[in-house]
């Protein structure tokens, strides 16, 4: 198979992974290096689900050992496989950033043999990025479970942020459908990571060319669907990760259906508004002060569907509220739908000067259609009515809220490949003319003077692996090091 073939398998075998997010690191370009990595994100497109599809996200191979059943790449699967080298890894990567499609790389990989030697190949690749090519862009890269704590720590001073997935949110549920896995081969390289990341901030704090491990943090992925898991099992378990490894990142990923085996849920679409709640849920965790007890618990376990997480409290907590928004604290102010992080701040230090009314409100950004059941302006409600829990409902449920609920329960989902050119698929994705299709029926969609570029990155990246020597030594060991 040449690269190119390879590169439309692996792509398109990489687009679970998830990985739409900021890169979390500042690092500015530097003399002899190409690229830099921002802080504020590197991601600029997304596909049809909500995805970022902005960095080269690709796997190694998609061989692998393990059968995993809900994975697309279980060794019982019936499909295309390809495997790149490291210098045909490193080498398509400076194709494409050379051409402006990726600022960064997202890599992961089947299990090839076994994790340490998959992990060796990795390291040699992002080894050859750094230290040959000089490429001082963002790299994301996926740990593989199981691997030795010396090739975490290698993997952790090549890439920016490194993940361990968890996989599944229960024991039980990674033993019925991934046998060949265990909870304590993803759990000890989370704590060992944790560790190695303190150790190398204490190392920066005494010495300024100290190197760094994995500056970005580290996270993980759960799916979500495979298992009959509850939403309440889900979000106890991020909270706990969050809690006990500092964990940048929890990502949640709707199982899209990979076949019709006895365990998997057969004939249902991917539970994607499900996913879009459980990330709400997880920004309250991370940002607002909630606690998972709060926002689920034993009797009411799966959140709505209907209304966000937030809304969901304030509604079965009418107690609470309403809020007074000229005297309430910022904690107070935080918990009032339609109220987030930066308005509550706008709020606090607006009414230093003057008592708010809620026009006020608006001009500060609270998205009034939420917050007003939930708040008043000096002793007034905006409409002075006093609504109750099931009016509430109805309101925050109607309209187009309601017809978003519908759509989202009955549409059918669409995953790009890395780059797809379907402007249907995408929805106004005539914008990315550059976004080709690499599946198999591309060169019936894609237009054909990008099915040419795409064939000219791979042979480029063909020519650069052909003419590329293992790199010195002494390379390796400056990139290992961190003196780049």
């Amino acid at each position: 198979m040449d690269i190119f073939g390879k590169l439309s398998v692996l792509t398109g075998a990489a687009k679970y992974d998830v990985a739409c997010t900021s890169s979390g690191v500042d690092r500015a370009g530097a003399k002899g290096s190409l690229g830099n990595a921002v802080a504020g994100g590197i991601c600029h497109s997304f596909s049809a689900d909500g995805r970022c599809i902005s960095l080269l996200k690709i796997l190694m191979t998609n061989q692998c050992v393990y059968d995993c059943k809900y994975c697309a790449n279980r060794i019982s699967n019936d499909v295309p496989r390809a495997t790149l080298d490291p210098e045909e890894l490193a080498a398509l990567t400076i194709a494409f950033y050379r051409r402006n499609y990726i600022e960064g790389l997202f890599l992961s990989s089947g299990v090839l043999k076994d994790p340490d030697y998959t992990m060796e190949r990795m390291i040699r690749s992002l080894a050859i990025l750094r230290a040959e090519h000089r490429f001082n862009g963002y790299v994301h890269a996926k740990a593989i479970p199981g691997a030795s704590e010396a090739l975490i720590t290698r993997l952790g001073m090549l890439a920016d942020r490194i993940s361990v997935n968890i996989e599944l949110p229960t024991e039980r549920s990674l033993k019925l459908l991934a046998p060949d896995k265990d909870r304590e081969s993803v759990i000890r390289p989370m704590g060992f990571i944790k560790e190695r990341m303190a150790q190398a901030r204490n190392e920066l704090a005494l010495f300024r060319n100290a190197p760094r491990f994995a500056p970005a943090g580290h996270s993980t992925q759960m799916i979500i669907g495979a298992s009959p898991d509850s939403d309440y099992q889900i979000i106890r378990l991020a909270e706990s990760l969050y809690d006990k490894f500092r964990l940048k990142r929890v990502f949640y990923s709707a199982y899209v259906p990979m076949g019709s085996h006895e365990l998997l849920p057969v004939g249902q679409p991917p539970p994607l508004l499900r996913e879009h709640r459980l990330y709400q849920s997880d920004w309250l965790l991370r940002f607002y002060g909630f606690k998972a007890s709060e926002i689920l618990d034993a009797e009411g376990q799966n959140l709505s569907l209907a209304v966000d997480p937030k809304c969901n409290w304030a509604i079965n907590h009418l107690g609470s509220f309403p809020v007074e928004v000229n005297r309430a604290d910022y904690e107070e102010l935080l918990r009032v739908p339609g109220i987030g992080m930066i308005s509550a701040k706008r709020i606090v230090a607006a009414r230093r000067s003057a008592n708010l009314t809620f026009e006020d409100l608006k001009k500060l950004g609270v998205v009034l259609k939420r917050a007003v059941y939930f708040i008043t302006c000096s002793g007034k409600s905006m409409y002075g009515l006093a609504l109750n829990e099931k009016s509430i409902y109805s309101n925050l449920v109607s309209g187009s809220r309601r017809e978003a609920l519908k759509a989202s329960e009955a549409g059918a989902p669409y995953q790009l490949s890395y780059l797809d050119n379907d402007a249907a698929a995408i929805g106004g994705g005539a914008q990315f003319p550059e976004l080709l299709a690499l599946d198999d029926k591309a060169s019936e969609r894609a237009p054909s003077r990008f099915i040419e570029t795409a064939h000219d990155i791979a042979s480029d990246a063909t020519q650069v692996s052909a003419q590329t020597q293992a790199p010195a030594q002494e390379d390796i060991q400056m990139s290992l090091t961190g003196q780049m």
